[in-house]
């Protein structure tokens, strides 16, 4: 939404229009900034409160698999698939902060490209 938002303040800055180059790359950057702000964020947090809610959460993300193994082992390589979710849970804070930045990374620049291109002139 950030990278959006600054997609269209920057839009309003020219007068016709910043650009594609510079409108993705307004988006791409606010999206690297609040990314890596919301990781350091988790990070810190994750920090401070010690194991004990990282061990809850990992309790329950096992609960959840658990209770969607049938749905798992119902698709092609399901036991494969339902073993890497298990295998891939985070367990430290800086693979928190890791899955944090990449699933922020993923979702601005879905958003910052499409607004890019539509928010250039």
């Amino acid at each position: 939404m950030a990278a959006v938002i600054s997609q269209i303040l920057l839009r309003r800055y020219y007068a016709n229009g910043p650009g594609l180059g510079k409108s993705i790359g307004v988006g791409l950057l606010t999206t690297l900034v609040g990314a890596s702000v919301a990781a350091v964020g988790l990070y810190t947090f994750s920090q401070l409160t010690g194991p004990a809610p990282i061990e809850q959460h990992l309790a329950e993300a096992r609960q959840l698999l658990t209770n969607a193994q049938a749905f798992y082992l119902k698709q092609p390589n399901g036991r494969q698939q339902y073993e890497a979710a298990l295998r891939d849970l985070a367990h430290t804070p800086a693979a928190f902060a890791q899955d944090e930045l990449f699933k922020k990374m993923i979702f601005g620049v879905l958003l910052s490209i499409p607004g890019g291109v539509f928010l250039r002139k």
